[in-house]
């Protein structure tokens, strides 16, 4: 678009005071600070409970990402299963529950079973009546050596740590060679497409033969 006559400039506004909409973070500092103090008031409100839930170890999604693992959701019901852990009991000591995740693999599924095995090992669970424990409370001992050691339970004490996998390479052996899987699948593949001509080009010459006997 060309301006004519004296050159005037179109009524856009192009004057928008940049200046005064720039947005700084200069309040870093005491933003750390106060997650800092909320993270500690949050933790003595909940005394002696554990600080955070605890969390099952799960891959990450798509081939591109799957070697690395990470917390996921909540454990499974087989999970809960095979850790002798009721559905309704684990909501309330801490350990949140997917129903949704499925297991894929009998290593992640071990996996997670260790883990909340050693969960349960070391879980104190308080009675709601010191008089009365019910099955599975702790002793009035155990809770009184919580109640003074002052130490609350945090993700720390299960980190979720990555398996180094790092691919060797080596030769291939000759054993492998003679043994391809390719060769395999495409022999599997070229019988399955020819099965229904095979048989019918077999059938044809078992009668051929048989008339050439009469």
């Amino acid at each position: 678009m060309t301006i004519k006559h004296n050159q005037q400039l179109p009524n856009n506004h192009f004057r928008k005071h940049w200046q005064e909409r720039v947005r700084v973070h200069f309040d870093q500092p005491g933003r750390k600070l106060r997650r800092r103090q909320a993270r500690l008031s949050k933790a003595a409100a909940v005394a002696p409970r554990p600080v955070d839930k605890l969390r099952p170890i799960v891959r990450c999604p798509t081939v591109k990402y799957n070697r690395r693992v990470r917390p996921g959701r909540g454990f499974t019901l087989e999970e809960l299963k095979a850790a002798a852990i009721p559905r309704k009991l684990a909501l309330t000591i801490g350990i949140p529950v997917d129903h949704r995740r499925q297991n894929r693999s009998e290593e992640g599924l071990a996996v997670n079973v260790e883990r909340l095995k050693g969960y349960k090992d070391k879980l104190i669970l308080f009675p709601r009546h010191i008089g009365r424990p019910k099955k599975g409370d702790a002793t009035k001992e155990d809770v009184a050596a919580a109640r003074s050691a002052k130490v609350q339970a945090t993700s720390a004490l299960f980190p979720i740590t990555g398996v180094d996998k790092a691919i060797k390479e080596r030769s291939i052996t000759s054993e492998e060679k003679d043994t391809s899987a390719y060769r395999k699948l495409r022999l599997a593949r070229s019988d399955a497409k020819y099965v229904g001509a095979r048989e019918k080009r077999a059938k044809a010459k078992a009668e051929a033969e048989a008339a050439s006997k009469k």
